[in-house]
């Protein structure tokens, strides 16, 4: 492994622990600034800073304080009026579902210095219009204007708060993955609570929200990847809720949608790189963690680190859509540029008349992707796509 990505994650292991960073070699200027940079692309900032800080040279270790104490800042605020806004929607008898985000902040030592960006909320059906008119009471707006849009994005003028608000916890319609909504059928008929600042904050029961977190790594994993936080949340909430979970039904759920050689690399990741205790039943798969460490490394935070990464999405999904429907996975390169009519209708409705039109719509449409992406080559998306397609078949993801 590169050995400042091994620093990199010595470093996060003791962030993890709220321990001071104790390296076995001196770190030059150089390498301390890519360590800074590798933990901003990765959201992870504050929590790297709090325990580096004290052994990076002066020049480097004051640059960052200003921005690092704006986020915390930042990030207090979005706590502080979510659990406001949480508390005005149970009140009214609401049972909002708060996955991901306020949760897995409250496992680290200090919540506020795992930064995130949203809080993505679960509300039952029927109570959809109730919590949407709180959220306006609140001060909230949505640019959404589709009434049967899986999710509804709210925000608040002057305020760093960002709300998710779900209908369900997958796109339904993704034919890569719309299909893992199943996996949790009704997800209110059984919560758990968790305290934030005094405050109860509902949320699903340990076991259903182990699998999401998973399968919600796993969905990001098929676009263009994930970073080290989401890592981070998994193992430390196994390593909470441990107890809580019936592993056997996750590890189960994760073989249905051949996610086990993923998820027991993610856990080898944790006891291997970040000084996790092994959990079952993962410790007796045997499989290779370092493809997919390197993956995620690479990656920051959602697979964002690169334009040519992001772009590589539509090759991987394709991919998997393609099994999904039993075509064979490596057509999905050129279907991905070249797609059927059908997919293709939304964006260009004169096609429903003129079917024989569809090659035009394709010269189009690559036309604005090379004009929207000039940072970025379609060679060099085409390249990631096709790397990362190879890593899916690893771990037996794709045949």
């Amino acid at each position: 492994m590169n050995p400042l990505h091994e620093a990199f994650l010595a470093v996060l292991r003791s962030a993890l622990r709220g321990q001071r960073f104790v390296p076995d070699r001196e770190l030059n200027g150089e390498e301390w600034n890519t360590l800074l940079r590798m933990a901003s692309e990765h959201k992870l900032l504050p929590l790297f800073f709090e325990a580096a800080q004290p052994l990076m040279p002066q020049t480097i270790a004051a640059p960052p304080k200003q921005q690092l104490r704006r986020q915390v800042i930042l990030q207090t605020v979005r706590t502080k009026e979510f659990l406001e806004l949480n508390r005005r929607l149970r009140a009214a008898g609401l049972t909002p579902l708060v996955v991901k985000g306020i949760v897995c902040r409250e496992l680290y030592p200090k919540p506020d210095h795992r930064p995130s960006a949203d809080e993505d909320v679960l509300i039952p059906p029927e109570q959809l219009e109730p919590c949407r008119r709180i959220l306006e009471e609140f001060g909230m707006s949505t640019d959404e204007t589709d009434p049967d849009a899986y999710e509804f994005p709210y925000r608040r003028a002057g305020s760093p708060l960002y709300i998710e608000l779900h209908r369900s916890l997958f796109p339904p319609k993704s034919e890569a993955y719309g299909d893992l909504n199943g996996y949790f059928g009704d997800p209110f008929r059984l919560t758990s609570e968790v305290e934030v600042q005094g405050q109860q904050v509902l949320t699903m029961h340990p076991t259903d929200h182990m699998a999401y977190l998973i399968f919600h790594a796993f969905k990001h994993f098929l676009h263009s990847g994930f970073g080290i936080r989401q890592v981070c949340d998994i193992l430390l909430f196994a390593e909470r809720y441990d107890e809580f979970i019936d592993w056997e039904w996750v590890r189960l759920s994760c073989r249905s949608i051949r996610a086990e050689k993923f998820a027991a690399a993610l856990f080898r990741i944790g006891t291997e790189h970040l000084g996790f205790a092994p959990i079952e039943p993962w410790q007796e798969l045997s499989v290779d963690e370092l493809p997919l460490l390197a993956d995620v490394l690479g990656a920051g935070v959602y697979g964002s680190a690169d334009a040519e990464r992001l772009h590589s999405s539509a090759i991987t999904l394709e991919a998997v859509a393609s099994e999904k429907q039993e075509r064979r996975a490596k057509n999905s390169v050129l279907l991905s540029l070249f797609p059927p009519a059908g997919k293709m209708e939304g964006r260009y409705p004169w096609l429903k008349e003129r079917p024989w039109l569809l090659p035009a719509a394709w010269l189009g449409r690559m036309a604005g992707y090379l004009r929207k992406r000039r940072d970025t080559s379609a060679a060099g998306a085409l390249q990631v796509g096709t790397e990362r397609i190879a890593l899916l078949k690893q771990y037996d993801i794709l045949n």
